[in-house]
C-alpha cells in the first residue's frame, strides 16, 4: 500500500497550484482547514465510511455542510477528492498545503519543546537567531516537556537540535553501553 504521503501530495500541490493561480492563498488555507475540521469529527468519518452513501450524496452533504464557505473552485476540489475516495485525507491535504504556502511566503515552521517556560526574552533570541539562519521568518511553536530535564529541543523541518539533559543522558548511556 502507499504511503499517506505519496498519496496526498497530489492533491494538496492541485490545490496549492489552484491557490496561487487564483491569488488566493489565505482563502484556500481556509477552505482545507474546515474540510480538515468536518472529516477529522468522528461521526463524519462515519459517514464518508460508510458503503450506503454514494459519492454524489457524500459531496452533496459535505458541501451543504460548508454552506457558503467553499468557493467554485473548493466545491470543484472536493468533488475530486469525493470521486477518488481521498476525501478523508483533507487533514494531511491541508498539512502538506500549510507547508507549501509557508515554503513560499518565506516563512519556516519552528517547534521549541522545552522543560520549563520561556521568557519574552528567551523567544526573542531564538527567534531571531532561527531567523537570521534560514533567511525566513519565523513561525514559533513553543511546547513544554518536564520529562526533557533541563535544555531546549528545536525542530526547523527535517532538522532537529536536541540541547536537552534527556537527549545527553541518552548519548551518555549510548558511549557507556559501547
Amino acid at each position: 500500500m502507499l504511503e499517506k504521503a505519496t498519496i496526498v501530495r497530489p492533491y494538496a500541490e492541485a490545490a496549492f497550484s489552484q491557490a496561487l493561480e487564483e491569488d488566493k492563498l489565505s482563502e484556500w488555507s481556509a477552505m482545507l482547514n474546515l474540510l480538515s475540521t468536518i472529516v477529522h469529527d468522528s461521526d463524519m468519518q462515519r459517514v464518508i465510511a460508510s458503503p450506503k452513501i454514494n459519492a454524489d450524496e457524500l459531496y452533496q452533504f459535505i458541501i451543504d455542510i460548508c454552506d457558503n464557505k467553499l468557493s467554485q473552485s473548493g466545491k470543484n476540489f472536493v468533488r475530486i477528492c469525493v470521486d477518488a475516495g481521498r476525501i478523508s485525507l483533507a487533514s494531511e491535504i491541508s498539512v502538506l498545503f500549510e507547508q507549501k504556502r509557508s515554503t513560499a511566503e518565506g516563512v519556516s515552521g519552528v517547534d521549541v519543546i522545552t522543560a520549563y517556560p520561556l521568557d519574552e526574552n528567551q523567544i526573542k533570541e531564538i527567534t531571531k537567531s532561527l531567523s537570521k539562519r534560514t533567511g525566513n521568518k519565523i513561525n514559533i511553536n513553543i511546547e513544554e516537556d518536564k520529562d526533557l530535564i533541563g535544555g531546549v529541543i528545536i525542530r526547523v523541518g527535517d532538522s532537529v537540535v536536541d540541547a536537552s539533559l534527556r537527549g545527553r543522558l541518552k548519548e551518555l548511556n549510548n558511549v557507556i553501553a559501547q
